[in-house]
């Protein structure tokens, strides 16, 4: 898949080029693509620098060693985990497993890796708060509504209309069964105002009108 690209080109591609590449791989296997990617970048290395592999290897093996590691059955580093997370946006311990191994064998660790997938999130949320302009804001809103939101309310015969948004308070009006259900307000808050909070601003406070 490198024949006849550029060296820039070559430093573009990532492991899920090289899964696509390979007519996708299922979850459980996503981690061989990681792990072609890992060698493209040694090969890069080599290639930049004149250096020989096994140099290298031994220079990433001293780094290894100064890093934390996570999964001691495999010697998966916090940092391999951060950038599986940054690269292919892991939402699960399961998916980062998949992509990483961490956690694929005693599953000791796997707490660690939620603990770093809760961390990496809060500090995306954090980063796209203080990003967002106002229009966008009220853009994402919108759109988790309708893509996440109103599909599971509507799982249970019931949905959910964004009626206004003033600042960080969001009126909406619940339809359907959702609308006459004793559970309405434990559904804005434990559902409909946490999921917000989480994937847009933390501070939104969920509004039936």
């Amino acid at each position: 898949m490198i024949i006849g690209k550029s060296v820039e080109d070559v430093k573009k591609i990532t492991n899920k080029d090289i899964a696509d590449q390979l007519d996708g791989l299922p979850p459980e296997k996503m981690h061989c693509s990681v792990m072609g990617y890992e060698a493209l970048e040694d090969a890069l290395k080599n290639y930049d620098d004149y250096t020989d592999l096994e140099d290298i290897r031994n220079e990433e093996a001293a780094n290894k060693k100064s890093e934390k590691i996570v999964c001691q059955c495999f010697g998966v580093t916090e940092n391999v985990i951060w950038d599986a997370l940054k690269l292919n946006g892991l939402k699960t311990v399961e998916e980062v497993t998949n992509y990483t191994k961490a956690g694929g064998a005693c599953g000791k660790c796997k707490g660690l890796i939620q603990d770093i997938i809760d961390t990496y999130y809060k500090k995306e949320n954090e980063k796209n708060e203080s990003t967002l302009t106002p229009a966008q804001k009220i853009l994402k809103i919108n759109n988790v509504i309708e893509k996440q939101i109103s599909p599971e309310l509507r799982k249970d015969g019931g949905d959910i209309t964004l009626v206004d948004i003033d600042g960080n308070k969001v009126m909406v009006k619940l339809r359907g069964k959702c609308s006459g259900c004793k559970n309405s307000h434990l559904t804005l808050k434990a559902f409909v105002e946490t999921t917000l909070r989480d994937t847009v601003d933390k501070n939104i406070e969920v509004v039936e009108v």
